[in-house]
């Protein structure tokens, strides 16, 4: 008699013994109980939009920006500015003759006069910034031709630096400091300023060199090597100059110790590149003397002194000098105050446009859901 086969399954349909069945011999599955996942279950939310919700949406925000937006504006529009083109592309600029003969190879230095005149008066602090076009200080080798750890007063890095400053890494079987292309591009025009009386007598206006940077960048970002010696010539002396600099680093400012070397403010502040090709950077400040009701800069006529060091010919770029004051949001800037009105009056009109649909044909829908 032959035997009967008998196929035994558990109640979930498994082979007694098999992987998941459970059983005494049963093998736990390691896969991940995500069926709730996939299948998209999991608890959520989601905005039911009606005309209820995004109506006073759309006019909030647009009577919450209109506001902002001309406070913004209008703030902008407080700041006196004054610019003044210097680059000597014109015959009749005073700039002219150093703007065709100076070259990065010139040995004498080129001076020129630009006078101007303020028509009103400059109140508080002023900030002067040089300002440049055509710069492309964005560019990705550009930007990566630099070595932060020499920067930062690293011994090793300063005798033998990051190979992404070549070509500028080297010169004369020695290291360059500061090494790569930002540093070897620093703008060094001198500007000075003067009050013209109206006898022709001269005054000079007080520019203060120091300030002018990130306290992070001149404290933590940059540092002289040797720390605390004051003798940055010996510190320095196995390095040299960048290529088109007219002078060693640890000259850049020798009658102030701390504005001296790698931590120069004018130095700092070129290294922080702009992401723009026109931008401009500070590079005096205009302090208002205390207990004074006199303006930092009152109207009448003043003279640009220009010390022509930077030549910017070769890549037809243009330089300006800005005199600026500053207020609660910064300097002057109408873009935001524009976009924040732009932003809300959008907003605030879609608003009306869809109060005028649904007041139109609402009613028209909710009655056509209504059976007969």
């Amino acid at each position: 008699m032959m035997a009967s086969s008998y196929n035994a399954k558990d109640e979930d349909g498994h082979h007694p013994g098999s992987v998941g069945s459970g059983g005494p011999g049963a093998v736990k599955s390691r896969k991940p109980d995500n069926t709730a996942f996939k299948q998209q279950r999991l608890p959520a939310w989601q905005p039911i939009l009606t005309a209820g919700t995004v109506l006073p949406a759309f006019f909030t925000i647009g009577l919450v920006f209109i506001p902002i937006g001309i406070g913004l504006f209008v703030t902008s529009n407080n700041i006196k500015e004054f610019e003044i083109d210097y680059t000597g592309v014109d015959k009749s600029s005073p700039c002219f003759h150093c703007s065709h003969n100076y070259s990065w190879n010139s040995t004498s230095a080129c001076t020129c006069s630009v006078p101007f005149t303020l028509e009103q008066s400059f109140e508080s602090n002023v900030f002067m910034y040089y300002g440049l076009s055509n710069f492309y200080q964005n560019h990705r080798r550009y930007v990566k031709s630099r070595d932060d750890s020499q920067l930062n007063g690293d011994k090793s890095s300063l005798v033998n630096p990051s190979k992404e400053c070549e070509p500028y890494r080297k010169s004369d079987e020695k290291a360059i400091a500061p090494c790569g292309a930002i540093a070897n591009s620093l703008f060094n025009d001198t500007l000075e300023l003067f009050y013209i009386h109206p006898n022709g007598n001269r005054t000079p206006i007080h520019l203060v060199k120091t300030g002018i940077a990130w306290w992070t960048d001149k404290h933590v970002k940059f540092r002289n090597p040797g720390g605390h010696d004051k003798n940055l010539s010996v510190a320095f002396q196995e390095t040299s100059k960048p290529v088109n600099w007219l002078k060693p680093v640890y000259e850049l400012d020798p009658t102030d110790p701390d504005n001296n070397g790698f931590i120069n403010e004018d130095f700092i502040v070129w290294m922080r590149t702009a992401a723009l090709p026109t931008f401009r950077k500070l590079f005096r400040i205009i302090q208002k003397k205390k207990d004074s009701n006199t303006p930092t800069l009152q109207p009448g006529n003043y003279t640009l002194e220009v010390t022509y060091n930077y030549p910017v010919r070769s890549f037809d770029g243009r330089k300006r000098m800005i005199l600026s004051t500053i207020s609660w949001m910064g300097g002057k800037n109408p873009f935001l105050g524009i976009a924040y009105m732009t932003v809300g009056a959008v907003c605030f009109f879609l608003g009306v446009v869809l109060l005028i649909i649904h007041h139109k044909y609402g009613n028209r829908n909710n009655n056509a859901d209504i059976p007969n």
